[in-house]
C-alpha cells in the first residue's frame, strides 16, 4: 500500500492515510507519536528519518492502524510504541 504520511511537529506525530475497505471506502487519517518511529523503527529526530521510518514499515503501521479504526471507527487512530511493539522490529539503536 502506498504510504501517504506528513510530519506533524506540532503534535510529534506521523500522520497517514488508511483505507480500511479498499480505494473505493473512505479515507481515514491516523496518526503514530514520534517516539514510536524513534523507539520502534530506528528513525532519527529530523522530519525525513522520520517519514522514511513511516513508509519502510508500513505494513505493520497500516494493518494496526485498521486494526485499532475497524474496533471503535468513531475513536481518533493515534498509535503509540506500546500498540505496535509486539509486532514491531527492536531498532539497532534500542538493542545497544
Amino acid at each position: 500500500m502506498n504510504c501517504e504520511a506528513i510530519h506533524c511537529l506540532d503534535t510529534e506525530t506521523v500522520r497517514f492515510a488508511i483505507y480500511p475497505d479498499g480505494f473505493d471506502g473512505p479515507r481515514i487519517m491516523a496518526r503514530i507519536a514520534d517516539d514510536a518511529l524513534h523507539n520502534l523503527f530506528g528513525a532519527r529526530d529530523d522530519e525525513t528519518s522520520l517519514l522514511d521510518a513511516c513508509e519502510a514499515h508500513f505494513d505493520v503501521i497500516e494493518a494496526k492502524a485498521v486494526e485499532r479504526y475497524r474496533a471503535s471507527p468513531a475513536t481518533p487512530v493515534t498509535l503509540t510504541a506500546i500498540d505496535l511493539e509486539a509486532s514491531a522490529p527492536l531498532s539497532e539503536a534500542s538493542c545497544a
